[in-house]
């Protein structure tokens, strides 16, 4: 079975957002072993809407379509949809009670258009939106091309797919075939390095199959196995799992599409109820913003030391002054003093340290890039090591961050 993605939305042709729904949807659908052929991007324009839709009824099973379900005059997808499939909209109850709910507590005259929004397919599977108003719809003709029609904001479309598409989905196209996917993540390795030490997997992949794609800072590789059933595939996936691990099992961090070092080592963390504080010169707070997108991270994170200034560390952390004179700011010294200061005066199991170059300039004679990153550990010597790393001051910085977490990942975890 193969189906097609159609993109609705005008700002996308013009490059003003990022189509990612396209990307989620597909490696959603290749989860469920639907095979996708094509992806449409289309403007906020019914002509060419219907254009689209008649071409991919011609060549796929599934069209999958997210975007235009809004209450604004160019969301047009429910309307060109319903008359292409010769159907009606019907209001869902539960949504229009949510939208009168909304009107009342925001103290907001309600607008005729909102009311669209809870409109859906006739005939179809309806699918709610948990964390929006947009409702969407799973319509399957027996002479045509099955038609799933979902949100266009990332975060609605995602939730519904995940928790109401899928579920109907596999209930719409029971398989005798499993088809499971395993993600597998990677740090401080470059994509032609790590594929050059897999490549004889990869070039006789036949089932499972080994795809690697890059990303920024890391790479990933998605294994993906068919079989008769869930055991027996993913008996498939382990075993080249364990050969993969052998040659590069050092890089590996985690697992999943979601996943990242951070959110990996900061849940170690909570689960080892390690605490943790840094001391950031070079990338003047970026780690601890960092540590404070993952929830649950207050339970180890209780503060920390933003001291950009050679005065704010001597202050802030008490650093004598005759270190940083006689060593400089870029130096092993500076970074072991930082971290030891910091884990000290917040009472933490551990510290991480930076400081360097950022760039464009150079520092005290050391180029752009050069990087420092203490990490201090409670009844451990305390360590520095040094980095050199390529890019842009922004790209140094976060090249930094992603550096300090693979270290505490390396000596703690």
């Amino acid at each position: 079975m193969h189906a097609e993605i159609i993109g609705i939305g005008t700002e996308i042709l013009l490059g003003q957002i990022v189509d990612t729904n396209s990307a989620y949807l597909a490696r959603g659908l290749a989860d469920l072993g639907i095979e996708v052929y094509y992806h449409t991007i289309v403007g906020d324009n019914a002509n060419r809407l219907t254009q689209a839709l008649d071409l991919a009824a011609t060549r796929s099973d599934l069209i999958v379509m997210s975007g235009g379900l809004g209450p604004t005059a160019d969301d047009l997808t429910k309307q060109t949809v319903a008359k292409f499939l010769h159907t009606d909209l019907i209001a869902d109850p539960l949504t229009m009670t949510k939208l009168d709910q909304y009107y009342q507590q925001s103290q907001i005259e309600p607008l005729p258009n909102n009311q669209q929004m809870a409109m859906y397919l006739d005939h179809s599977t309806k699918l709610l939106n948990d964390v929006g108003y947009a409702v969407g719809s799973f319509y399957q003709q027996t002479d045509g091309p099955d038609v799933l029609v979902l949100p266009g904001p990332p975060k609605e479309m995602s939730w519904m797919f995940d928790h109401y598409a899928i579920p109907a989905l596999k209930a719409a196209y029971h398989r005798d075939e499993f088809l499971i996917s395993r993600v597998l993540r990677f740090t401080e390795i470059g994509e032609s390095e790590l594929v050059t030490k897999i490549d004889d997997l990869i070039a006789n992949q036949t089932n499972p199959t080994v795809a690697p794609y890059i990303k920024p800072n890391e790479v990933t590789l998605r294994l993906t196995a068919k079989a008769a059933n869930e055991v027996i595939a993913n008996q498939l996936l382990d075993a080249l799992e364990s050969q993969i691990q052998q040659r590069v099992g050092a890089y590996f961090y985690g697992y999943g599409d979601d996943n990242s070092l951070p959110n990996e080592v900061v849940q170690k963390l909570i689960k080892r109820d390690i605490s943790i504080t840094a001391a950031e010169s070079l990338t003047a707070g970026l780690f601890q913003s960092t540590l404070a997108t993952i929830p649950g991270v207050s339970a180890i994170f209780p503060g920390g030391f933003v001291t950009y200034a050679n005065e704010a560390k001597e202050q802030l952390l008490a650093i004598p002054t005759n270190v940083i004179e006689t060593n400089g700011v870029v130096s092993e010294a500076t970074a072991i003093w930082m971290a030891e200061q910091a884990r000290k005066q917040m009472n933490t199991d551990i510290a991480v340290s930076f400081t360097g170059a950022a760039g464009p300039d150079p520092l005290e004679g050391q180029p752009a890039g050069t990087v420092w990153i203490g990490l201090a550990v409670k009844d451990q010597p305390t360590i520095a090591q040094l980095f050199h790393l390529p890019g842009n001051r922004n790209t140094v910085r976060e090249r930094s961050v992603l550096r300090a977490f693979n270290l505490i990942r390396q000596h703690i975890l």
